[in-house]
């Protein structure tokens, strides 16, 4: 439809950029503390069709939610976001989902320190044994930094994921100690922001 009919494609994202921003700030109003935009497919996109058919349309859902609730945290979440990291940072959001293909390390160093990240566990470590799986979720926090860090997976749940691997998932993520993972970081790079 982009190269069939882009007026018309333009004329739908537009109501619909209109109507997830309403939504948005409706769950807004009802209680919610946090909101994650999903572009499922944008990462499927080259990255000057995302900046053209996504990015515009994102940057005005933001725009229109900032100017009503602009204490709310937005997180924008693409799978398959790799290439489109420094473009995403440019959509004016608060976080930036890393999926499991970006290392997270790359990930904040690509983005800096002044935006937040989420991620990026690989979903495929919940079918390992629990020892690698808490190795990893470690390593995650520690290249994502002490600060502006969500940690997630970078995808959702795969279908047959064993429960005590999620189970154990967040009991590792509610027992990390900060202090200890970043006590010798600290020390050793300078630059980074704590």
């Amino acid at each position: 439809m982009c190269h069939t009919a882009p007026h018309v494609l333009r004329t739908l994202l537009s109501h619909l950029t209109q109507a997830i921003a309403d939504y948005i700030i409706f769950q807004v109003e009802s209680g919610a503390h946090c909101i994650q935009i999903f572009d499922s497919w944008g990462g499927q996109l080259p990255p000057d069709m995302w900046e053209r058919w996504s990015m515009p349309y994102i940057k005005e859902i933001v725009s229109l939610v900032k100017k009503k609730c602009p204490e709310v945290p937005i997180v924008l979440y693409i799978n398959g976001n790799g290439g489109l990291l420094e473009q995403m940072k440019d959509t004016g959001v608060d976080v930036i989902g890393l999926d499991w293909t970006v290392d997270m390390a790359d990930g904040r160093r690509r983005l800096g320190s002044g935006i937040g990240v989420q991620g990026n566990v690989d979903p495929a470590y919940l079918f390992s044994p629990l020892p690698a799986l808490t190795e990893e979720i470690q390593r995650v926090v520690r290249c994502a930094g002490p600060r502006r860090h969500i940690l997630n997976l970078g995808h959702g749940v795969l279908v047959g994921t064993p429960e005590e691997a999620v189970a154990h998932f967040f009991e590792v993520a509610k027992s990390l100690q900060f202090d200890t993972l970043f006590r010798n970081n600290t020390a050793k790079d300078p630059n980074l922001v704590t």
